[in-house]
């Protein structure tokens, strides 16, 4: 079983917020929620005049199951290696992991040293 992973960066840019006082966003405009004892958190598209940390993500092409182990563990291993920060938002087929956009460089780098197939929206 390999754990290397045709991956592309999602042409979207992101932001990650916090409502701590929130069990549902007010709006439909998110990507991702994740409810926790300590509040909501909220993945949406950044908006271009939001300032804000923008994040982008990587993202796999091929599909894995729920028994697949270490799918995961093979992209944020090298990303913290390289002392990138991650958020992650899964799906039942793959993962969306966001890095700080002004890290994507780094990050890209970092995955193709893994071993990682990483395509850009330019298809690089």
């Amino acid at each position: 079983m390999t754990t290397a992973q045709h991956l592309h960066v999602v042409p979207s840019q992101f932001m990650v917020e916090h409502l701590p006082n929130a069990t549902f966003p007010e709006d439909d405009e998110w990507i991702a929620l994740v409810r926790a004892p300590e509040g909501l958190t909220v993945v949406r598209d950044a908006s271009p005049f939001a300032e804000v940390e923008r994040w982008v993500g990587f993202y796999g092409d091929a599909g894995h199951g729920l028994d697949m182990p270490g799918m995961l563990a093979a992209i944020v291993g090298p990303l913290a290696a390289a002392g990138i920060s991650v958020f992650v938002a899964s799906t039942y087929h793959a993962d969306l992991v966001l890095v700080p956009e002004h890290r994507q460089k780094d990050a890209t780098t970092a995955l193709r040293d893994a071993g990682h197939r990483v395509e850009d929206s330019a298809g690089d």
